[in-house]
């Protein structure tokens, strides 16, 4: 098993203890898009699946793209989305998987380049290092997701054992109705049998 070690502030790193009752610990990264209100639906999943999860929020997707209040009573657990201070308490385990849902253009593009300016940015960047598993689900709109830039960063990511779901434009149908976003899918990635129980490493 990778030994874990952590900058401060970071994410990733030892010193919180095990979840409740020694459940599997799992990060959800929800990134700034209109589909996050429904991150409970993630959350409810996972919970009925064995894991315990916390939420780390971009600071875009805390300005109003989802119930923080809700998020915070499902998981018993605050959202974090900045940086803690040295010497503070770390309020999450280390993960045992991470899953980014849903993950944004901005997002990816940052990840795939190695930018760490967010909380959000640093775990994910910090995960890939200590070998943590991780399933992302995009929602990137068709005329961004032509990028030449992200493209290449879904290259990459991928390179780095990332797992991907399908992508997921978000634009509405004809009669106005929108696909749905499959939030069970990212934790099925996550298990090579598919059944999306917790990972084991």
């Amino acid at each position: 098993m990778t030994t874990r070690t952590n900058q401060a502030g970071a994410g990733a790193g030892a010193g919180a203890g095990p979840g409740q009752g020694g459940r599997p610990f799992l990060y959800v990264v929800v990134c700034a898009a209109g589909v996050a209100v429904d991150v409970g639906r993630l959350i409810t999943a996972a919970q009925e699946r064995d894991w315990e999860v916390g939420v780390i929020a971009t600071p875009v997707a805390m300005g109003g793209f989802f119930d923080t209040a809700e998020v915070e009573a499902r998981t018993g657990r605050p959202i974090r989305s900045a940086w803690r201070s040295p010497g503070d308490p770390r309020p999450f385990p280390p993960p045992d998987a991470v899953v980014v849902a849903p993950a944004t253009f901005n997002t990816l593009n940052k990840w795939a380049a190695g930018t760490a300016d967010t909380l959000a940015l640093g775990t994910l960047c910090e995960a890939y290092g200590l070998g943590v598993p991780i399933a992302v689900l995009p929602c990137v709109a068709d005329a961004l997701a032509a990028h030449p830039a992200y493209r290449a960063g879904l290259e990459r990511l991928r390179g780095m054992g990332v797992r991907f779901g399908d992508p997921y434009g978000g634009e509405a149908e004809e009669d106005g109705r929108r696909e749905e976003f499959h939030w069970e899918r990212a934790l099925d990635l996550l298990t090579a049998d598919g059944n999306g129980g917790p990972v084991t490493r």
